[in-house]
């Protein structure tokens, strides 16, 4: 795996590149971001993730975020900023970063993070999912099978959403996890299986093909 850093502090980008490769990575660091948007835009394929910091000079991490999505490059993208105001969190998200880390912060988590967005696929897929006779729709959050709306909480539409975009695999707890709950959950609570079990009777309840499935000692499965 490939990771591009514009970093504008060059003593953190190249420490974050020596931990980077340290941990089995490639990686590679820009200090402006006008270089680290030509980088990506004229090598799309070259790099697996982006770690992308706000403040920067030529051009601000938002506006590099934002044309790179314009261009439907959809590189993953984890932006980094020294403000935690909630306005600049939501700036971050909005312009097309799939995940942001507040300086300062520890490697481990940047680790973390970076492990769970190599993990979400790669493709830019369309708002209506449909597997069979259920539809999802990302933009409104609208669940229905066989016609039939079904209503589902945040997190349940989370872990839906994320299932039946990997039909057919077996999804393992610490995949859903990484998904749809922040690090400060317990993983070794019983919470997904819980939303597993409630999903399964909004979503199969009544309907004689049952569409998901636990793998005892795994994970779970969605079928298509």
């Amino acid at each position: 795996m490939k990771i591009l850093l514009i970093e504008d502090n060059e003593k953190l980008a190249s420490g974050i590149k020596r931990g980077l490769e340290q941990e089995g990575y490639a990686a590679d660091y820009v200090l402006d971001g006008e270089s680290g948007e030509r980088r990506i835009e004229f090598g799309t394929h070259d790099y697996d993730l982006a770690i992308l910091d706000i403040m920067l000079p030529k051009k601000d991490g938002i506006a590099v975020c934002k044309d790179w999505r314009k261009a439907n490059i959809a590189i993953p993208v984890l932006m980094l900023t020294a403000k935690d105001a909630t306005e600049d969190k939501i700036a971050g998200l909005d312009c097309g970063a799939d995940d942001y880390l507040i300086k300062p912060f520890s490697f481990d988590e940047l680790l973390a993070r970076i492990r769970a967005l190599l993990r979400r696929p790669k493709e830019i897929l369309p708002a209506e999912l449909k597997v069979k006779n259920l539809v999802l729709n990302t933009t409104n959050r609208d669940v229905a099978r066989a016609g039939k709306v079904i209503s589902l909480t945040l997190k349940e539409f989370m872990v839906l959403e994320y299932l039946i975009r990997h039909p057919n695999r077996v999804i393992t707890r610490d995949e859903l996890y990484d998904h749809a709950w922040d690090f400060a959950a317990n993983a070794f609570s019983n919470t997904i299986d819980v939303h597993i079990k409630n999903l399964r009777k909004k979503i199969d309840y009544g309907h004689h093909e049952k569409l998901l499935e636990t793998i005892r000692g795994v994970g779970y499965r969605f079928k298509a």
